[in-house]
């Protein structure tokens, strides 16, 4: 992608490297840009810029271990990858979690996610067997 960005998502951090780590072993996102309170990432799909949540907010914010599902936001965003079991053990090893129950959509299979802060989001493979 060259260029401004097209399409692009925030994602809010109290731990802003741990969660740029997080999508780029489990998105196959790369590394733009680093300041100090933002992180750029970008697939062929998307950008996905991680804020820095301000320290005298982010001292009021527990983050479990492991982290406690944070199901209740209006949206929610999708990535597609190669293999879901990679996904699932790269997800795990990172802190996060790609969970087991799966759904059919038309050419792909998709579940549910998290990343290490809670944060919910699904991922999908294509699948070749569907039409």
């Amino acid at each position: 992608m060259s260029g401004p960005a097209r399409a692009g998502l925030f994602v809010y951090a109290v731990d802003a490297q741990r969660i740029a780590r997080f999508y780029e072993a489990v998105a196959g996102m790369r590394r733009l840009h680093t300041r100090e309170e933002l992180i750029v990432l970008q697939s062929a799909d998307i950008q996905l810029l991680i804020h820095q949540i301000p320290a005298e907010i982010a001292a009021d914010i527990a983050i479990a271990s492991p982290p406690v599902r944070r199901e209740n936001t209006a949206l929610k965003f999708f990535f597609t990858v190669p293999d879901l079991n990679a996904a699932r053990s790269v997800a795990d090893k990172l802190g996060g979690a790609v969970f087991n129950e799966n759904w059919r959509g038309p050419g792909f299979v998709a579940c549910n996610a998290m990343d290490p802060e809670g944060n919910v989001f699904q991922v999908r493979a294509c699948d070749a067997a569907v039409d």
